[in-house]
């Protein structure tokens, strides 16, 4: 932890060119989360298939991280690991909960969000949580303030196309602690997920914040809105992919309307590689062998953007390998909130 922690700091500190500057609010942090999204589905990584203008726009603005790496290749673990600081199998999560399993982080980690709710941030995540479904371990007893998603993957509910049996409840979409809707057409989640963010900023212009977005796609079965749904004419992937470039812009837009841009850090990654047995429905890792379930490059190494205005030099590429337990030793230094 203490290598990979060393060189997220060096990555965030060398390239800091506002010191002469004097900031008396500590940053706010966004935290943009994709799920199964691979190294090469974005243009500014090298696909030359989907063209995703506003994340490279993010990229040029910030810092591109070449070898970043998910702690592990799968849904939960990758995502506690970035909660919590903590290597996945330490806290005991390998794989992935599914429904009504009983199990989920720890209740007494420290989160991210709780560390930074401590120092008095106001704390969001729109999208999915996949840190257990049981009432202890909702996003609301773990430091968030708010909550609007899924509890666990888009795939878990009774229409997966190969186990339809395995997961007879439906899915629901949750607001806080109350199911608000059945989902049964995913099509307007991303735009939702990014309405309900765009809000939160709105709401917190005033406050330090940490708003998560997690978005379940473009995890499979692949949705997208009205909008964006054969856009781009290179299949539904390619379509989904391009709504999520597309929520990216307006999280920016909203930044700057708001006057929030320049001591806002946002970060931009993925969970993991790509679900390769999903064809056409998967995207690609590039030159790296492998996805999603595998410890091969394809499986852990990831996209990872940082915008950072006040303190990040433009067009910065680190080529310094970094992984998902860096982030919360991180924040803790650039905001002053404590670890334990």
């Amino acid at each position: 932890m203490t290598y990979n922690f060393k060189h997220l700091i060096i990555i965030i500190v060398i390239f800091i060119f506002g010191c002469e500057k004097n900031h008396n609010k500590s940053p706010n942090i966004v935290f943009i989360l994709t799920d199964d999204l691979a190294y090469a589905d974005l243009s500014s990584y090298g696909s030359e298939f989907i063209n995703t203008p506003h994340i490279d726009k993010m990229a040029n603005d910030g810092v591109k991280l070449t070898s970043y790496y998910a702690a592990q290749a799968v849904c939960s673990a990758s995502r506690a690991a970035i909660l919590t600081g903590c290597y996945p199998n330490r806290l005991g999560i390998s794989g992935a909960f599914g429904p009504n399993s009983k199990k989920g982080i720890n209740p007494d980690e420290l989160l991210l969000s709780e560390m930074l709710k401590n120092n008095d941030y106001k704390t969001g995540i729109f999208g999915k949580w996949h840190l257990g479904d049981a009432e202890k371990f909702m996003p609301t007893n773990h430091g968030f303030d708010e909550f609007y998603g899924i509890l666990f993957s888009n795939d878990m509910w009774p229409y997966h196309p190969e186990f339809p049996d395995a997961y007879p409840e439906d899915l629901l979409l949750y607001r806080n602690t109350e199911p608000v809707e059945t989902l049964i057409d995913q099509s307007d989640l991303t735009k939702n997920i990014t309405d309900e963010s765009i809000h939160f900023i709105d709401e917190n212009k005033d406050n330090q914040f940490f708003l998560y977005i997690a978005h379940p796609q473009p995890h499979v079965p692949l949705f997208a809105s009205k909008e964006f749904d054969g856009s781009t004419g290179k299949g539904l992937f390619a379509d989904v992919i391009t709504e999520i470039d597309f929520s990216v812009g307006r999280i920016i837009d909203a930044l700057e309307k708001n006057g929030l841009s320049e001591n806002t850090i946002v970060v931009f990654t993925s969970d993991n590689g790509p679900w390769l047995s999903y064809g056409d429905h998967a995207g690609s890792s590039g030159i790296y062998r492998e996805g999603k379930g595998t410890a091969w490059e394809g499986g852990q190494r990831v996209p990872c953007i940082i915008k950072y205005p006040n303190e990040i030099m433009a067009g910065t590429i680190i080529d310094e390998p970094v992984m998902g337990i860096d982030w919360m030793p991180t924040f803790s230094k650039l905001t002053g909130s404590n670890l334990s």
